[in-house]
């Protein structure tokens, strides 16, 4: 167990494939381009324990034949891509003739994990080529892609035990003290996390949203890409003459913003703990919570002092948007007491970026898919290093009071862990990252089962 904790067993390692579909060229100029382009990473990739590994896609020129593409110039990698299960490979490269006289320019795609890769007749690599402009601009655009990724995952092994076997290049002060920001501001993983969306007012009106619908169109959508790290359920609540806490300073009007105004020093403590309902916790998960607040129409608009914004994150709780209704009528009865789709519609567009925040999102790059993806991996390994230290804690606790019996539960929960941290780090070397994060979730589990078994903690 001790081993386990001290990094000795498992040292994760995030073998990314990178499909590469090149129609347009040759087979053996693809062949060339690919090893060519790995060279390229290879040569410059600082930190090992995270390595690309590009697969030549089979094109309908290729023989049928087993023909297996090489990792590097000595050693056989994997076969062709289209062995691979898609869920495991992290991005689809497409190389694409471009028209005469094009210069080379990559396209990565907001909502798949495709980056597209164009080229002109005079970027072709020839068949013995040993490298191209093209080899090397793919290698710098995929170095850009993974570049967030690889810096989460240095900064993340760096606090623990499985220090990486080589990273020549320390991360920068700025990047790691944005890392450390990042991570304090972010909740810790859960399998299930429970979003509450709260509509409060001042006074009688709005007296009702259509939340429904607007969660559906706005919020559903990512809520479902986001589902294979966790689970989420979610509530809506309306509270009508919601004061502020009496904690922050009142508005003030600005004849700058001619608008009143909210201190930034007040906007942790503009929810009113005492008197809005807020729950801390329901069920087994943690809680997210969104709060939408319509300003008294005496008091609108509404907008931070310091930058005229009007939302704000409170990290490892939730996020605030003010919504300054120029739009809704209030002194028509009929449309001052509904707010419609539309009227939230930018509110639950920022609660959804708040909520990429709050669950550890990278920043970049700009394909979704692609940062859900990076996401899964370091919740991976978080949870593998997580289970580990919790294993070493429990050895640990039981040298020092060795009067205390161990449940036959326990004994059960360590060895569920154990198997489950095998598998989560056997998956991981294999690029097997979805496989990988469920055994790891298993394994964190079991491994605070066994921790907390209360006849042992009731000794």
């Amino acid at each position: 167990m001790n081993n386990w904790a001290d990094g000795k067993v498992c040292r994760p390692e995030f073998p990314l494939r990178i499909r590469v579909e090149a129609p347009s060229l040759l087979h053996q100029e693809g062949r060339n381009f690919v090893r060519s382009t790995q060279h390229a990473l290879d040569d410059h990739n600082d930190f090992s324990t995270h390595h690309l590994r590009l697969l030549l896609a089979r094109s309908s020129e290729s023989d049928t034949s087993s023909d297996p593409l090489m990792g590097d110039s000595n050693t056989q990698g994997p076969s062709f891509a289209a062995e691979l299960n898609d869920q495991d490979v992290a991005l689809t490269v497409k190389v694409l003739p471009g028209e005469s006289g094009s210069s080379l320019c990559a396209n990565l795609l907001a909502y798949s994990p495709t980056l597209e890769i164009h080229y002109g007749p005079s970027n072709v690599p020839s068949a013995s080529s040993t490298s191209s402009s093209l080899a090397t601009f793919v290698a710098d655009e995929l170095r850009k892609v993974f570049a967030e990724e690889e810096s989460m995952l240095a900064y993340l092994m760096s606090s623990t035990p499985a220090k990486p076997n080589s990273q020549s290049q320390a991360l920068s002060s700025d990047l790691a003290a944005s890392l450390a920001k990042r991570t304090t501001r972010s909740f810790k993983y859960a399998p299930t996390y429970h979003l509450t969306f709260s509509l409060f007012t001042p006074g009688a009106a709005p007296s009702a949203w259509e939340i429904e619908t607007a969660l559906e169109e706005y919020v559903t959508p990512l809520l479902e890409s986001l589902s294979s790290i966790s689970n989420f359920t979610v509530d809506t609540q309306v509270q009508l003459y919601a004061t502020f806490s009496p904690s922050i300073h009142e508005p003030e009007y600005d004849a700058g913003w001619d608008a009143w105004t909210l201190r930034k020093e007040d906007l942790s403590g503009f929810i009113n703990a005492a008197e809005w309902p807020l729950s801390p916790s329901i069920g087994a998960g943690p809680t997210i919570n969104f709060v939408l607040y319509v300003p008294s129409e005496a008091q609108t608009p509404l907008l931070i002092k310091e930058n005229g914004g009007n939302s704000w994150l409170v990290p490892q709780w939730g996020g605030v948007y003010i919504l300054n209704p120029a739009g809704v009528n209030r002194r028509e009865p009929n449309s001052a007491s509904v707010l419609t789709k539309d009227d939230i519609a930018p509110a639950l567009l920022a609660f959804s970026n708040q909520l990429l925040s709050l669950l550890g999102l990278p920043q970049s790059p700009f394909s979704l898919p692609l940062r859900i993806s990076t996401l899964a991996r370091v919740r991976t390994a978080s949870l593998i290093f997580s289970a580990s230290s919790t294993l070493g804690s429990l050895a640990r606790l039981t040298l020092a009071l060795k009067s205390i019996s161990i449940p036959n539960t326990v004994a059960k929960a360590v060895d569920e862990t154990i198997m489950h941290l095998k598998r989560a780090c056997e998956d991981l070397r294999e690029g097997r990252f979805h496989s990988a994060l469920e055994s790891a979730r298993v394994a964190e589990a079991e491994a605070e089962k066994a921790f907390f078994e209360p006849s042992m903690v009731g000794q």
